[in-house]
């Protein structure tokens, strides 16, 4: 087929049309600020189960996206049984001791992600002449993604490293504030509180789980350390972190966020300069639109190396750079044939290097890597790029082509902005009290909401790059955030917000229901009748017949993830990987 017009190209969608129909707000949001045009025809009813999208125009073949949004037979029909099915309540209400919803809709948001992500990845497939016309994700598939890493570690053969048990930040000081504490480092944890006057046993015992929060969801640490900060004023908390190293950060609210909100785009494309591209090593097929692509990743934790696990499901080869001696995430427990089973759920199938960047010779080396693959991605901390002589300007002297991606915390969008990890990001934009009903107290949810979605989008924001490479001959910089991820997942209530309507869910929202085994949970539309029935008395299964027979819909929620894989819900979808280790299906199918 021939290329789309490669002139004057500003965007990677510019002079593409856009068709959608049924529930496909974020799809056709994302699309239209890559440039697609949109059709004027009226987008269809939002109940719809299944979305349309159809980009077409400038000599491509049609492409048509399917993002499907219910099952009727496995009683998985809404975003709040697709959170209750796939695990996404079990591992967000493990702070609380239960399975809880969130209150805001993640896995429907992460399948839009999912679904630009194949239209991007089709489109280009097209351009390097595959012939890629639809793509098809659902709703389900991308819980289960987002769950991934909790259910590779509760199939591992061994145990995890640290309880799972009810407890967490964030705390509360002696005036009532409530804030979320970040460090890295266990002396900086200990200094914290050693300036505050801690027991020093709750000290000692609470930095592990402190620690393996990220991975548990859960941080079970004394509740000595809660009582301390509950004696101190605010100021004298900040002067503990300041004297520690650790930081501090109070919980935002949605209406400061809104009031502050500069609606950015979550990710942004900048053209380096023309440069000719390498020869791709293999052509693309219609499942792997991205073979012969390479991807050079140096990647820490979650973001970046999921961004690139993604592109690497897409078909490119990925090239992980790692420190001397390894990553050390790849020894965490638990772990699947001696490899850890959440580094397994990112890294697998990638190659490995070892490079110690603060080394001329090793950085000169991976300077040589970079000119012969088509991504540069990383998450280093700010300004270590450049410190190190490895920043956007300094890789496109070597290959003026190349697509530099930057996957960070906050893309230098708020003055005096914490550490830019997770929980912190959660704490300053608000999503701690989006997450969580009217009536509950909010916190940051202990699973990696941000993380994840953070590297959905990093890996839309790639596809992004190569695709306005592909049409614009130029190289281009990429920069997506955990800051774009909060206020992608957050939108719908900071708009409320902003116009002075309540931001929150009602109480009690998304709550699941007791069974004498388990849990139930209602579909949102059904909640509050099936809230009526007293089902503790009843079975799981009794009680979803009971609801059934009113009418009224709901689905079993998963408690044990390690189970999920001979859930009848999910049949054949998760398998295991040559380690061992459970593995979510690919989120997208192509034709």
């Amino acid at each position: 087929m021939a290329s789309p017009v490669t002139t004057q190209t500003v965007r990677p969608l510019d002079g593409l049309d856009l068709e959608s129909s049924g529930p496909a707000g974020l799809v056709a949001q994302h699309l239209r600020l890559l440039g697609a045009r949109v059709s004027p025809e009226p987008a269809g009813p939002q109940s719809a189960t299944t979305a349309r999208t159809v980009l077409s125009g400038q000599g491509i073949l049609p492409i048509e996206a399917e993002v499907n949004r219910a099952d009727p037979q496995s009683g998985i029909t809404d975003e709040a049984t697709v959170q209750a099915a796939t695990g996404i309540m079990a591992v967000h209400g493990r702070r609380v001791g239960g399975p809880r919803g969130l209150a805001v809709d993640y896995a429907t948001t992460a399948a839009s992600v999912l679904t630009v992500q194949g239209i991007l990845a089709g489109l280009l497939g097209q351009l390097r002449g595959g012939t890629t016309s639809r793509v098809g994700t659902s709703v389900d598939r991308a819980g289960l993604l987002a769950v991934s890493q909790y259910l590779a570690a509760a199939g591992a053969d061994e145990g995890e490293a640290a309880e799972l048990a009810p407890g967490g930040p964030p705390f509360t000081d002696a005036d009532g504030t409530l804030f979320e504490l970040e460090t890295l480092d266990p002396g900086a944890w200990a200094a914290f509180w050693r300036a505050l006057e801690a027991p020093p046993e709750a000290i000692r015992d609470g930095w592990r789980p402190f620690q393996f929060r990220y991975a548990t969801a859960c941080a079970p640490f004394p509740q000595a350390l809660h009582m301390t900060v509950r004696a101190h004023p605010w100021q004298r908390v900040l002067q503990a972190a300041a004297v520690s190293g650790a930081e501090v950060c109070p919980l935002g609210t949605l209406a400061g966020r809104a009031a502050e909100h500069d609606w950015a785009q979550p990710w942004s494309l900048t053209p380096l300069g023309p440069g000719r591209h390498r020869v791709p090593t293999a052509p693309p097929t219609a499942g792997r639109p991205l073979a012969g692509l390479t991807v050079l990743e140096a990647g820490r934790r979650i973001q970046a190396p999921l961004t690139a696990h993604l592109l690497g499901l897409l078909g490119a080869d990925v090239i992980r750079i790692e420190p001397p001696g390894g990553d050390p995430l790849r020894g965490m427990p638990p772990a699947c044939s001696g490899v850890s089973a959440r580094w397994l759920a990112l890294n697998r199938g990638k190659q490995a290097v070892e490079v110690d960047i603060k080394a001329e010779p090793d950085r000169r080396r991976l300077r040589e890597m970079a000119a012969e693959t088509d991504v540069f991605l990383h998450n280093w901390a700010p300004g270590n790029a450049a410190r190190f002589g490895l920043d956007a300007d300094h890789l496109a002297a070597v290959n003026p082509a190349l697509v530099y991606a930057y996957t960070s915390g906050w893309a230098d969008r708020i003055a005096g902005a914490p550490m830019g990890t997770d929980f912190m990001v959660q704490a300053r934009t608000g999503v701690g009290e989006a997450v969580h009903p009217a009536g509950e107290p909010p916190a940051p949810s202990l699973m990696t909401l941000l993380d994840v979605l953070g590297g959905l989008l990093g890996t839309e924001a790639v596809l992004a790059g190569l695709l306005l490479r592909e049409r614009s001959r130029q190289g281009v910089r990429v920069d997506s955030s955990l800051l774009g991820a909060a206020d992608v997942l957050t939108a719908p209530a900071l708009r409320r917000a902003a116009a002075g309507a309540i931001a929150r869910r009602p109480a009690g929202f998304r709550h699941p229901l007791r069974t004498s085994d388990g849990w139930v949970a209602p579909t949102d539309a059904c909640a509050e009748a099936a809230s009526s029935h007293d089902l503790r008395g009843l079975s799981t299964h009794d009680a979803l017949a009971q609801l059934n027979a009113h009418g009224l819909s709901a689905t079993a929620v998963t408690t044990d993830l390690a189970d999920l894989h001979h859930d009848p819900r999910f049949a054949g979808s998760i398998s295991r990987d040559a380690h061992g280790a459970l593995a979510v299906p690919d989120p997208w199918s192509f034709t």
